[in-house]
């Protein structure tokens, strides 16, 4: 009799052990972090409440025109020249204090002409001239 009452005990212990309390699953609205508005594209940190990326874009969405790249922060980090998908022109790249880190020019996504790199407390450390392209 002890036996079949330790095991009718048992039983009930490992039944109850396996049984996990269901919780309700709410389906989980998904954060909409990139929106396009007249032709210009955000792109924004999870939370929406820093903007990562702005810039332009043409009929075919390629890049386009001026982009910037933030900081979570909110700090600028970088802006690039777009022309339909490809680098071209000016381009500055920072370190996050806000000193340039580097900055030069493309030609048709090719790195053209003076390029200068500095150290994080804005002094030169290199420069290299890429020359142009012969057209």
């Amino acid at each position: 009799m002890k036996q079949i009452l330790a095991f009718l005990m048992l039983a009930f212990l490992v039944s109850c052990a396996s049984e996990e309390p269901k919780e309700e699953t709410k389906p989980v609205k998904e954060e909409v972090l990139v929106e396009v508005k007249d032709g210009i594209y955000y792109e924004w940190y999870p939370g929406k409440k820093q903007l990562k990326y702005k810039g332009g874009q043409d009929k075919d969405k390629k890049r386009d025109g001026v982009w910037t790249f933030y900081s979570e922060t909110g700090d600028e980090l970088s802006v690039t020249v777009y022309e339909h998908g490809s680098r071209e022109g000016f381009t500055v790249v920072k370190y996050p204090s806000g000193v340039v880190h580097y900055r030069g020019e493309y030609h048709k996504d090719q790195m053209v002409g003076v390029w200068t790199t500095f150290d994080p407390k804005g002094k030169v450390e290199s420069e290299k001239d890429w020359g142009y392209p012969a057209e």
